[in-house]
């Protein structure tokens, strides 16, 4: 049998980031061959994390990929187990990685299928065999709870806790400016991106609403209208993106702020961490 010796242990540690004592038994059952024991390694942790996938990933962080010069944008959930890995800087280039792979490949319908398509940035490797090296390492449970791929310029945002993020759909302007309102969207939470999209039974019970607490107001008849209508200003600035004073300058409408600056807003899909998502 080959000497194992400590510099062997300690290269094969440095390569794989496992545990010393576990580096030491694979090159002793590989014979000293250290690509047997990292071919080992990663076969036992696959079948280690394969037990563990019942777990639960309440942590986790979104990623988004866009450009007002590009053909498509992506949003992802990337969830696990506990706020330091979410943090680690690999599990962060992942995500992000994810993101890039899904806006600028052909594409995925599932996680999947994402999963098995290659890294953008390790070339030659799958982005699953960077999640399982990851998994192997770290030993917690990487879920991809949520893709969305958007055709079509975009702009996008993400806290700085990667725990909230928004896509935006847009034509013209500029990518800062996707980013403000993208920042706006994350703040304010708007549910249409503007008053066509709105539930056409919900605005006309919200007007019906109105209508009866301007009669109980005793208005006459001739002036409720104008009084509804006037009041329904309000319920488009509370829902309605463009109707919404911006965050940033509260004098103007995002509307107003978008038209300015040659952007027409398209939509917009806004992720909380473990939260259903909102569209529009």
């Amino acid at each position: 049998m080959a000497e194992i010796t400590a510099a062997m242990v300690k290269e094969l540690r440095d390569e794989t980031q496992l545990p010393m004592m576990d580096c030491k038994k694979a090159l002793a059952e590989a014979g000293g061959d250290k690509e047997a024991a990292k071919q080992a390694l990663r076969e036992k942790g696959l079948k280690l994390m394969e037990g563990r996938r019942d777990r639960v990933t309440e942590e986790g962080r979104i990623a988004v990929f866009c450009g007002v010069d590009q053909s498509a944008g992506a949003i992802i959930e990337l969830q696990v187990e506990s706020a330091p890995v979410a943090g680690n800087p690999e599990v962060v280039a992942l995500a992000n990685d994810l993101a890039k792979q899904l806006a600028t490949g052909p594409g995925a319908a599932t996680a999947d299928a994402l999963w098995e398509q290659p890294s953008p940035t390790a070339a030659g490797k799958k982005l699953k065999e960077i999640k399982d090296d990851l998994e192997n390492r770290i030993r917690e449970v990487f879920k991809l709870a949520r893709i969305a791929r958007v055709e079509g310029p975009c702009g996008g945002y993400v806290h700085f806790d990667g725990k909230s993020g928004v896509l935006l759909s847009v034509e013209g302007g500029t990518n800062d400016l996707a980013k403000d309102i993208s920042m706006h969207v994350a703040a304010m939470k708007p549910t249409a991106t503007s008053t066509d999209e709105l539930d056409a039974d919900e605005v006309a019970r919200e007007r019906a609403i109105l209508v009866e607490a301007a009669k109980n107001e005793g208005k006459p008849d001739n002036i409720i209208e104008k009084m509804v209508d006037g009041r329904m200003k309000n319920y488009y600035a509370e829902k309605v993106l463009s109707e919404q004073a911006f965050v940033k300058d509260d004098k103007q409408t995002v509307g107003a702020i978008a038209k300015a600056g040659g952007m027409k807003l398209k939509g917009f899909t806004s992720w909380r961490l473990g939260e259903t998502s909102v569209a529009s």
